[in-house]
């Protein structure tokens, strides 16, 4: 594996490609928390707001950036061909795509806390002045709590997941378009897509199997027994996502010619 590892990680080093798409996605989900922040106000104690969903708000628009990162850390060889010269020297199909998830996995996990972090200091610092304040019942955010501090690290573990899904359809497609179409569809417009349906029983499971809709649950910090999903049930959903389309994409890998 160490052979392989070295190869990916030259790869990803060597364009500037990746490196900007981690930057954007800290900005991105920094500025949008900080936006939501600023914005949202508590009048009055008992408002019902969700003081760290909102300040982990930015992740919504981050993970489209961790989505186009995994794109083109694939379907960059493919353009250009050299996937032909990669399988050649690393003729381990499955061993690759492992190392890459591995690599895309602990790339994202880094600049995710980071990003992670910048949304609640933004949220701590930006609330109080919209009247998120103790009297109102919104203490100040802090790690230190327990359902924040799981808001927080469950919102890291989405965009790790996220980076999986883009790289296991990325690996299937092998067509950026193509491929970032279909993940980007996935996390913005099948919510949308739910919204439409008129059976509720049907909606209420299509909700539940949303990526986005489902992981970002584990974002909430209040109102718990009335959520469609739990927490972690969420972030396990998008997991299996995860896991279907490294599957997918890794037996297509080891079947098919590049």
């Amino acid at each position: 594996m160490r052979r392989e590892l070295h190869a990916e990680w030259t790869k990803l080093r060597t364009v500037a490609a990746p490196g900007l798409l981690l930057l954007g996605a800290v900005v991105l989900t920094v500025a949008g928390s900080a936006v939501a922040a600023a914005v949202m106000t508590c009048p009055s104690a008992g408002c019902g707001q969700d003081a760290a969903r909102i300040s982990l708000f930015g992740v919504q628009i981050g993970q489209g950036l961790v989505a186009l990162l995994a794109v083109v850390a694939v379907c960059g060889e493919y353009g250009t061909g050299m996937i032909r010269t990669s399988l050649t020297a690393m003729p381990r199909r499955i061993a690759g795509l492992a190392v890459r998830a591995g690599l895309l996995a602990g790339l994202t996990a880094a600049a995710g806390t980071v990003a992670v972090l910048g949304s609640v200091l933004a949220g701590r610092l930006l609330l109080p002045g919209n009247g998120f304040t103790p009297e109102h019942g919104h203490p100040p955010l802090s790690l230190l709590d327990g359902p924040t501090l799981r808001a927080a690290a469950g919102s890291v573990l989405y965009l790790v997941l996220v980076a999986l899904i883009s790289l296991g359809v990325a690996t299937a497609v092998r067509d950026s378009a193509a491929a970032t179409g279909a993940v980007l569809g996935l996390l913005y417009l099948f919510p949308l897509v739910v919204l439409m349906v008129r059976n509720q029983d049907l909606q209420l499971m299509l909700w539940r199997l949303s990526p986005m809709n489902a992981g970002l649950a584990v974002q909430a910090t209040t109102s718990l027994p009335s959520m469609l999903i739990g927490p972690w049930a969420g972030l396990g959903v998008v997991a299996a996502w995860a896991a279907a389309a490294l599957v997918g994409g890794g037996l297509l890998l080891r079947s098919r010619d590049a």
